[in-house]
């Protein structure tokens, strides 16, 4: 029974190519950055589908989480294979990589960082950077983005201020 719970609460998230047209025009990237700056909303608008994740994620058996694996891998509930096949055909994306592993890397990462603001929101003496709320929300996200980026993204110009510039190609 929970696992259908756990299904519809997952389902009812925004998939990343849900994000509006001009932030999807500006890049792979880009829309990470949109979707992680509205976490919060997990937290408080879908408090109910968000604590469900959170149990069928962190708080099940083994044999329950293995469906939850299955279902995650074979429906996609997120969006990830588009998102990631969207930043390879924008070359933002390495193209030396398998695909599969780029997605399992988004899918890792996002939820865990995503958790991890969350987290933070609600203890805030979990990352100990000085400044207010927001300017540390703010750095966390780019410096987020940044690691990822020299991850799974095209080689970049570090000149260009990490902003995703291809070298050869300036097409921002």
């Amino acid at each position: 029974m929970f696992f259908e719970v756990y299904k519809r609460a997952v389902r009812s998230f925004a998939k990343y190519l849900a994000a509006p047209p001009e932030t999807r025009q500006a890049g792979f990237f880009d829309v990470l950055r949109y979707w992680l700056v509205r976490t919060e909303h997990l937290l408080h608008d879908d408090w109910v589908p968000y604590r469900i994740s959170l149990l069928g994620n962190y708080g099940t058996d083994l044999v329950l989480r293995r469906e939850i694996n299955s279902f995650l891998i074979s429906e996609d509930p997120y969006g990830t294979v588009a998102f990631v096949r969207f930043g390879l055909e924008r070359h933002e994306l390495r193209n030396d990589m398998d695909t599969e592993m780029i997605v399992s890397i988004v899918d890792w990462m996002m939820e865990k960082f995503q958790d991890a603001l969350l987290t933070a929101e609600l203890d805030p003496g979990l990352f100990r950077r000085q400044g207010e709320p927001v300017e540390k929300k703010v750095a966390r996200i780019h410096q987020f983005l940044a690691v990822l980026q020299r991850a799974v993204g095209e080689p970049a110009d570090l000149s260009a201020g990490g902003r995703g510039q291809k070298r050869g190609n300036h097409r921002r």
